[in-house]
């Protein structure tokens, strides 16, 4: 099996050097999990993760400073374009699934749901939307505090695409940031907060928000978890998730093609540990494929 072989290959503990990362926060938790237990088989690895949004990071990978890029959702035709003008080759590989989450306080007893309509009308540009009980009459005459990524970030560029139909359609008025732990405070200590990110941002603050069942148009309200996620009945919400990765530097440097290997390995299992859905097992296989072949590897 190549699982077995790449793990047999990993643990050699005598790869040195250092793995720039950059991008999507969203992202974030699964490759942190994998660095840190790619960490006990190349302990002299240095994996140097940031979280400056999947736009940012894209920013970044395509003028040639990170060796892998972050993101939660497709690269755009421009940032496609600044990579080749920089002489950026890279391997596009998906790693998990999620299932974007739309939560509001704990202490919310009121928003059984939303439909993607209303969800319109509170995030669309210009909204007139300020109060609950314009979204429905009888919630409460309360002051919607919204939270939501930046204009950088690949969960902004996905939502406002999923639920306005056109990408980078939003209202500005809101707590913008990319860092969705930012965003999970936000909602988490304002009583009439209303915010959306990723799935296992949820799943590590359950403790501390409500989770919205997100109806898409049917009459049937579906909430993310696992199963809603891996079987596309959560929608239009769930999505795949990302690594792009420098052919150069998985080309010229030994621990970028080591981790990148072990990523694609052990992803399956760490996904659902940090609150994401694991892709079938031939969706890893292909990806390590990919990577034998940029590797010019015979497989």
């Amino acid at each position: 099996m190549v699982a077995i072989a790449i793990a047999a290959c990993a643990v050699q503990g005598d790869i040195k050097g250092t793995v720039k990362i950059d991008g999507s926060s969203t992202v974030f938790p699964i490759t942190e999990a994998v660095a840190e237990e790619f960490r006990r088989v190349e302990p002299a690895v240095r994996t140097a993760i940031g979280i400056s949004g999947t736009g940012g990071g894209f920013q970044r990978f395509c003028a040639g400073e990170t060796d892998i890029q972050n993101a939660s959702r497709p690269i755009k035709p421009s940032e496609a374009d600044a990579c080749a003008k920089n002489d950026v080759e890279f391997l596009k590989l998906a790693v998990a699934l999620d299932g974007l989450s739309v939560v509001v306080h704990r202490d919310n007893q009121f928003v059984d749901f939303l439909t993607v309509g209303e969800l319109r009308r509170i995030w669309e540009p210009g909204s007139k939307v300020k109060r609950w009980n314009q979204v429905r009459p009888d919630w409460p005459d309360q002051r919607i505090q919204l939270f939501g990524p930046g204009t950088a970030s690949g969960t902004f560029d996905y939502f406002t695409e999923a639920i306005m139909g056109e990408e980078d359609a939003s209202r500005s008025d809101y707590t913008a940031s990319e860092d969705d732990n930012v965003l999970v405070q936000g909602v988490s200590g304002e009583r009439y907060s209303l915010g959306y990110f990723g799935f296992a941002f949820f799943v590590e603050n359950q403790s501390r928000l409500t989770l919205v069942p997100i109806d898409p148009g049917d009459g049937v309200p579906i909430e993310p978890n696992q199963q809603t996620i891996n079987d596309g009945t959560y929608r239009p919400l769930s999505r795949p998730l990302f690594i792009y990765v420098s052919v150069e530097s998985l080309r010229t440097k030994p621990q970028v093609a080591a981790i990148v290997k072990f990523y694609l390995d052990e992803a399956g299992l760490l996904a659902p540990l940090v609150g994401y859905v694991a892709l079938p097992y031939e969706q890893y296989e292909a990806g390590l494929s990919e990577v034998s072949k940029a590797l010019g590897e015979v497989t």
